[in-house]
């Protein structure tokens, strides 16, 4: 098992930016290929980013392409999620999960590894 601490969230105006960070500990970081999730009260948790355990392949739901750019630092065993150019519907609480498998990384599923989430909120 990893454990996953995200941090990085917060209030941010529209066209604002934010980095969010997933500190791993236990297994090697390396090991893992990382997601991003986020959701919002009564809704359904929805796919944002994900990246390989090697790095060298990453994948963007169609809502955030181009604006975010998912990246790892293995060294220091942490994930990242860059946000640029926010709007007020990216607000969201924020998950980064490890998976095993590279397969089906836009699918919850394939992760048996959360955090515990952390806030963003776009404002207008």
């Amino acid at each position: 098992q990893v454990h996953l601490v995200e941090s990085g969230g917060g209030l941010v105006q529209a066209g604002g930016s934010l980095r969010l960070s997933c500190a791993a500990s236990g297994r090697p970081f390396s090991t893992y290929a990382m997601g991003w999730f986020r959701q919002n009260p009564g809704k359904e948790r929805e796919f944002v980013a994900a990246i390989t355990n090697s790095g060298s392949r990453t994948a963007y739901a169609d809502s955030v392409k181009g604006r975010f750019t998912i990246f790892r630092d293995d060294a220091k065993d942490t994930g990242y999620l860059q946000m640029y150019s926010l709007k007020p519907e990216d607000t969201a609480v924020y998950y980064c999960a490890a998976a095993l498998s590279d397969i089906g990384l836009e699918n919850g599923g394939t992760y048996n590894n959360w955090g515990q989430g952390t806030q963003v909120t776009v404002s207008s």
